[in-house]
């Protein structure tokens, strides 16, 4: 195992939950509460760094998704000048040619300025690759949020209930201000922040709310919102989506409620931005 046994917070198995009977954006499937069972397991305290990753691809010559596409996205406002494209309904998007982990600003930046953050630009395919590499794999979604809870108890973040402002009550790597022309930065950071900003939860796991998302083992399943299929309880899957907790240093509670535990989001699995990263989870022997 390539990870520090320090750098592992462990759980014991057992009754636990997922979801919320308190949803704030419905159509993501965050309801309802629901129990669940799981076995023990450890989970990094903090996300995977550039420096890690490196390490990763200097021992095994991996290429990203990024890296063979030739581009990924990346925010605009760390951008000195406009980039790409910008996908539609999302002109805070640039697609920068050249943007992969080495360089996730675009050709002219380099990981070394922030090797202490997480690493973004990797896809769910990248991040199992590192996992499988480094004897772990990715975390489950009920896993992820035990985890964020700190146990089997109840809490709307990572903290607690208490719900951050704009300017007074800072716990986490979220936009503050007007999104996505103003971050009045109360939390220090335009972008991301070191994986370990801010201090950690009960577990002593830190930045599971903000700072970048992260990618859980999951397909993104989605109850629908129908009284015919709730009495079927049925499911269905968004494009192949896989899941993503944890919202982003750009989440504001206007525009992105999503650093909050039950909430989630979903991307393709070739898909990495730079906003999107990864921890690892481990199985108890």
């Amino acid at each position: 195992m390539k990870i520090s046994s320090d750098d592992i917070a462990w759980f014991d198995g057992g009754v636990s939950h997922i979801g919320t009977d308190r949803p704030e954006i419905k159509a993501d499937g965050e309801s309802p509460a629901r129990k669940v069972r799981l076995r023990p397991f450890g989970i990094t305290r903090h996300t995977i760094t550039f420096s890690q990753f490196a390490i990763f691809v200097e021992e095994t010559g991996y290429i990203t998704d990024a890296e063979r596409y030739g581009w990924s996205f990346v925010f605009r406002g760390l951008l000195d000048q406009t980039g790409g494209p910008q996908p539609e309904g999302m002109p805070w998007w640039n697609a920068m040619e050249g943007a992969f982990w080495r360089r996730p600003l675009g050709p002219e930046s380099d990981w070394r300025s922030t090797p202490d953050h997480p690493v973004v630009h990797v896809s769910w395919n990248d991040a199992r690759a590192y996992g499988a590499w480094a004897g772990g794999r990715l975390p489950t979604e009920s896993e992820w949020e035990h985890a964020a809870r700190g146990g089997p108890h109840k809490a709307r973040y990572p903290w607690g209930d208490d719900e951050p402002s704009d300017t007074n009550a800072v716990h986490c790597n979220i936009w503050q201000g007007s999104f996505p022309d103003r971050n009045l930065m109360a939390d220090g950071y335009y972008g991301t922040s070191p994986a370990h900003s801010f201090p950690p939860n009960a577990a002593g796991i830190y930045n599971m709310a903000g700072n970048v998302w992260e990618w859980c083992e999951d397909l993104l399943r989605i109850r629908s919102l129908s009284a015919d299929a709730k009495r079927r309880n049925a499911v269905a899957l968004r494009e192949n989506e896989r899941v993503l907790k944890g919202g982003s240093f750009l989440c504001h509670h206007n525009v992105c409620w999503r650093y909050r535990i039950a909430a989630r989001s979903g991307k393709q699995a070739d898909n990495g931005t730079s906003n999107a990263g990864f921890r690892l989870a481990f199985d108890r022997d």
